[in-house]
C-alpha cells in the first residue's frame, strides 16, 4: 500500500489556507475554500480528506464517511484517510466496521498508537474484551504517561468486573492529570468508592484551575455531588449536582414538546385496527429480549438475572433500533408506509446488525437500551415474537437517580428535574396505550417489588418469558459477565434493600420533578385513569 504524493497539494496556497483555518477551528473560512478547490480539482484526495474532517467536526458524520470512502477509493494507499474513516465509523456506533478498517492498516502503520487505542475501544464496544484489554496494555507500555488511555483502560476493566485494577488505572490517570474530571466521575460512578478528604480537596482545587474545560467542570461537580451525598451532606451534594446538570443542559438542550409530539404520533398510529391488520407481520425469530423504560430503573439488574439463565445472553445497550427508526424518518416513511415484506426485512436486518454482539451461542439475547420504549410499536411490528420487558421504578427514586447521573451519551432529558418529570409521564402514557392495544405483550417489572420479593418476581419474570426456572437466576451476582452500565458494580452484589429511598434526603429540592410528574406520582405503580386507552 503506497501512500500518495502530496507535495503538489502542500504547495497549493488555497489548501494551505484551508489547512490553517481548520487548525484554528475557523470552519466557516475553510469550507468555501475547499469547495471552490474541489470544483476545480474533484480528484484531490488531500482536499477531500480535509472536507471530510470539516464535516465530522460539525456532526455530519455520514457526509464525512462518504468523502473518506471516496478518498480511499481514489488513493487506496492514503493511510491517514483510512484511519479517519475508522474513527468516523466508530463515532457512528459501527465498531465492527471500524475494526475492519484498522485491520487493513495494521501492516502499513503498525506503530500508530492512536489507531491501536481506537481499535481497543472498538473491540470493547463489540464485546471482544480480552483482546481489547491486551491491546490497551500494549499501548500503555509505549505511552505510560497518557492519562486518557489509562482512563479508557479503566473503563474496560470496570466492564469486565476487575474493579481493583480499574480503580488503579483511574488513579494512575489522575496522578498524571489531576484535573481530568471524567476520571473523578468514573471513580464516583463505580458506586463503591468512598472518596477520602484528600480526594475532595483535590477535586475542589481542580475546579479552581484557570481555563478548566466545561467537560472537566461538570464531571467534577457530579463526582463531588456523589462524594457529599456519601457523607450525608444533601445540601452541598445537591448544589454540585445542580451545577453539573446546568452545565450539561447548556450543551444538550432538550425539548419537552418534541417527546410529547412523538408519543402523540405513536399513540395515534398504533390503534387496535392498525395492530390487527398487521398481525403476523415481521420476522418470526424469538431471539431478542428487549428491556426498556427509564434509565436507572433497574434494567441492569433484570438483565443480570436473565443473563444468569442458560438460554439467555446479556449484551449491552444496543443502538440498532433507534438507528433503524432514524433511517426511516430520514426517508420520510412511517410504520403505516411499511409493507409486510418491509416489516420482515427490518426484523431480519436487526438480527444481522446485532449478531456481532452474540458470543455464546445461546438462543436468546438481551437488548437493554432503555429509550427503546418510544419504539415499542416498531419492535412489535418487525419482531412480533420478541419478548418485551418494561423496567419501572418509583418516579422520584428514578428521577433523582437520573439527575445525579452523568451519562456518557444522550439522555438530554435527565439534566433538568422538570424535563425528567415530563419525560417519565410521557413514557408511562405511551406504555399504558401499548397495554391497551396489545394486552399482555409487555411484561412489567416494578423495581421495588423485585427488591422486596426477589424470588417471587424472578419466577414471575421467567414464566412470562416462557423460560424454565433456574436457581442461578437467584444468585445473579455470581454470574461472570461484562456489564457496561452505571450499575455494573451494584449487580455484582446481592440486592441491597436500602437504596430505594436515597432520594428522600433531597426531597426539599425535588419540587419541579413532582410538579411535572403530576398524577403519575400519586398513582404509582398504577397508571392514572387519564392515561388509560
Amino acid at each position: 500500500m503506497n501512500s500518495p504524493d502530496f507535495s503538489r497539494q502542500l504547495r497549493n496556497p488555497a489548501l494551505m489556507e484551508a489547512a490553517l483555518a481548520l487548525a484554528e477551528n475557523r470552519l466557516h473560512d475553510a469550507e468555501p475554500v475547499l469547495r471552490q478547490h474541489l470544483r476545480a480539482d474533484p480528484f484531490d484526495v488531500a482536499a477531500i480528506r480535509m472536507m471530510a474532517e470539516l464535516a465530522a467536526r460539525i456532526g455530519r458524520l455520514k457526509d464525512s464517511e462518504a468523502l473518506l470512502r471516496r478518498a480511499v477509493e481514489l488513493s487506496p494507499g492514503f493511510v491517514a484517510a483510512r484511519s479517519n474513516l475508522a474513527t468516523v465509523l466508530y463515532r457512528q456506533n459501527r465498531p465492527a466496521e471500524a475494526v475492519a478498517e484498522l485491520d487493513r492498516l495494521a501492516g502499513h502503520d503498525p506503530d500508530n498508537i492512536a489507531n491501536a487505542s481506537l481499535k481497543a475501544a472498538a473491540l470493547g464496544r463489540i464485546g471482544d474484551y480480552d483482546e481489547a484489554i491486551g491491546l490497551y496494555a500494549q499501548v500503555l507500555e509505549t505511552m505510560p504517561d497518557h492519562p486518557k488511555v489509562w482512563m479508557s483502560y479503566g473503563h474496560l476493566l470496570k466492564t469486565v468486573g476487575q474493579q481493583a485494577e480499574s480503580i488503579a488505572a483511574y488513579r494512575r490517570a489522575l496522578a498524571i492529570a489531576p484535573t481530568l474530571g471524567e476520571v473523578w466521575w468514573s471513580l464516583a460512578n463505580l458506586k463503591t468508592v468512598q472518596f477520602a478528604d484528600d480526594d475532595l480537596a483535590a477535586m475542589e482545587q481542580a475546579l479552581e484551575t484557570p481555563g478548566l474545560s466545561t467537560e472537566d467542570r461538570f464531571h467534577l461537580h457530579f463526582a463531588l455531588g456523589k462524594a457529599r451525598e456519601d457523607r450525608k451532606e444533601p445540601a452541598q451534594a445537591f448544589d454540585h449536582y445542580a451545577l453539573g446538570n446546568q452545565l450539561r443542559r447548556e450543551e444538550l438542550p432538550y425539548e419537552v414538546e418534541e417527546t410529547m409530539r412523538e408519543v402523540n404520533a405513536a399513540i395515534a398510529q398504533m390503534t387496535e385496527a392498525f395492530v390487527s391488520e398487521r398481525h403476523g407481520w415481521g420476522c418470526d425469530a424469538p431471539d431478542p429480549i428487549f428491556i426498556l423504560g427509564m434509565p436507572r430503573a433497574g434494567s441492569t439488574l433484570i438483565e443480570q438475572v436473565l443473563a444468569s439463565h442458560s438460554q439467555v445472553e446479556g449484551t449491552m445497550e444496543l443502538p440498532d433500533i433507534p438507528a433503524m427508526v432514524a433511517r426511516l424518518a430520514a426517508e420520510e416513511r412511517s410504520l403505516a408506509d411499511l409493507s409486510r415484506e418491509d416489516a420482515r426485512a427490518l426484523g431480519e436486518e436487526y438480527l444481522r446488525r446485532t449478531q456481532v454482539q452474540r458470543k455464546s451461542g445461546k438462543p436468546l439475547f438481551i437488548d437493554k437500551l432503555p429509550n427503546n420504549w418510544l419504539y415499542t410499536g416498531f419492535i412489535h411490528l418487525i419482531l412480533p415474537n420478541a419478548r418485551i420487558i418494561d423496567a419501572r421504578r418509583h418516579p422520584l427514586a428514578c428521577g433523582f437517580s437520573n439527575f445525579k447521573q452523568h451519562f456518557a451519551r444522550g439522555q438530554a432529558f435527565s439534566y433538568g428535574l422538570a424535563d425528567m418529570g415530563h419525560y417519565y409521564a410521557d413514557y408511562v402514557r405511551l406504555m399504558a396505550h401499548v397495554d391497551g392495544v396489545l394486552p399482555g405483550r409487555v411484561h412489567r417489572v416494578i423495581h421495588e417489588q423485585l427488591v422486596e420479593e426477589t424470588e417471587t418476581e424472578i419466577r414471575r419474570l421467567l414464566g412470562a418469558l416462557g423460560l424454565p426456572f433456574e436457581e442461578a437466576c437467584l444468585r445473579f451476582w455470581e454470574t461472570d459477565r461484562a456489564v457496561r452500565t452505571a450499575s455494573s458494580e451494584q449487580v455484582r452484589q446481592p440486592i441491597f434493600k436500602g437504596g430505594g429511598d436515597q432520594w428522600q434526603a433531597f426531597d426539599p429540592w425535588l419540587g419541579p420533578l413532582k410538579d411535572a410528574l403530576g398524577p403519575v406520582l400519586t398513582h404509582y405503580p398504577a397508571v392514572p385513569v387519564a392515561f388509560l386507552p
